[in-house]
């Protein structure tokens, strides 16, 4: 199958004892979670590059030494910030790369990139899929900006940017195909007194992980806003658990457990938690709201509302078992009624 074919090549492609300099940091994206990890760098380096695609964003950001649309309260020091909302010129500038735009809008910021990126330490914490390729960032950057795969890295476990800007421990998870990569740039870059890093050589796996738990937080939120207990939503995230597991071991059989938190842990956080945009997302579409009202209301991007349609395609080639999947692509991409749906959906847990 295509999936698994490319998936077996890129880490049969990876190259042993390669150690990067990592050299200048920059971030590419303006959101909550591309300014929490921001300020986890520049609090290491002093200096960080720092990609905005408005003008009037980096305005008012240098005016008030904050973010102005997101954690407001986390204060820097803009001295330390070359900020630019010309891609071309922060990638010429920067050695390496740190993606953190929402995954449907990362081809429109890239389609203005004029600029070479084989050369760059390529780093993605986006948790979701590149729409209409149907593929994980690392694999997009690899197909089309042919960036090799020992320069690519993710970023993932349970991290909610407003406990990241309060410093509140967080464990990080770095994946490379070169581990001993993620571990040089973990420790380069990213751990301190409040970030807790492990590695992992399972990039796809957790890339695809971090779409799947957003998707499964959504029906964490529609049954919540219809009722259902505590005792249900354990049931549900165990059965999502085992749904993930599934399908990371069709498309990407290595050793790995997934009881790790880089897995399980992050299902749990945005399954739960009050932080999660998506879990939002999902109880106001248990409420009645449409698609596009919960959207507009929320002011932010529910990646899991792009990524059910997304894995839902990519699972036509594997053909896993995933009920809580296709509950949810029924109800968001097929006027399914969320009630009925969800009712349907019980008798298939345990």
């Amino acid at each position: 199958m295509r999936l698994i074919h490319k998936i077996k090549q890129a880490l049969g492609l990876a190259k042993r004892g390669y150690v990067p300099d990592f050299g200048r940091v920059a971030i590419i994206g303006g959101g909550s979670w591309a300014t929490a990890i921001a300020k986890i760098v520049v609090d290491h380096t002093h200096h960080i590059g720092w990609y905005m695609r408005r003008d009037d964003r980096i305005a008012d950001f240098l005016k008030l030494g904050h973010n102005p649309a997101y954690l407001t309260g986390l204060h820097f020091d803009t001295d330390e910030i070359d900020f630019s909302s010309d891609i071309n010129a922060i990638v010429r500038r920067y050695d390496t790369l740190i993606f953190v735009t929402p995954s449907p809008y990362l081809k429109d910021h890239l389609r203005k990139l004029t600029t070479d990126l084989s050369q760059k330490i390529i780093v993605t914490a986006i948790k979701g899929i590149v729409p209409e390729e149907d593929v994980v960032c690392s694999e997009y950057f690899h197909n089309r900006y042919h960036v090799p795969y020992r320069q690519l890295l993710c970023i993932g476990g349970p991290s909610h940017a407003e406990e990241v800007a309060l410093e509140r421990l967080t464990y990080l998870t770095v994946a490379c195909s070169e581990e001993k990569v993620a571990r040089e740039f973990a420790e380069q870059v990213l751990e301190c007194n409040y970030i807790h890093t492990e590695t992992s050589p399972d990039v796809v796996g957790i890339e695809y992980a971090a779409v799947l738990k957003n998707v499964y937080a959504i029906c964490a939120g529609i049954t919540s806003s219809l009722g259902y207990g505590d005792n249900f939503q354990a049931v549900l995230l165990t059965n999502a658990i085992r749904e993930m597991d599934r399908f990371l071991s069709a498309v990407n059989p290595v050793h790995r457990n997934i009881c790790d938190s880089v897995y399980l842990g992050d299902l749990l956080v945005t399954g739960y938690s009050n932080f999660s945009r998506n879990r939002t997302f999902g109880m106001m579409i248990g409420k009645g709201y449409s698609i596009k009202s919960a959207q507009v209301e929320m002011k932010m991007v529910a990646e899991g509302y792009y990524g059910t349609k997304c894995m839902t395609e990519l699972n036509a080639q594997v053909h896993v078992d995933m009920p809580i999947l296709r509950t949810v692509h029924h109800i968001l991409y097929e006027g399914g009624n969320a009630r009925q749906d969800i009712a349907g959906l019980t008798t298939q847990l345990n």
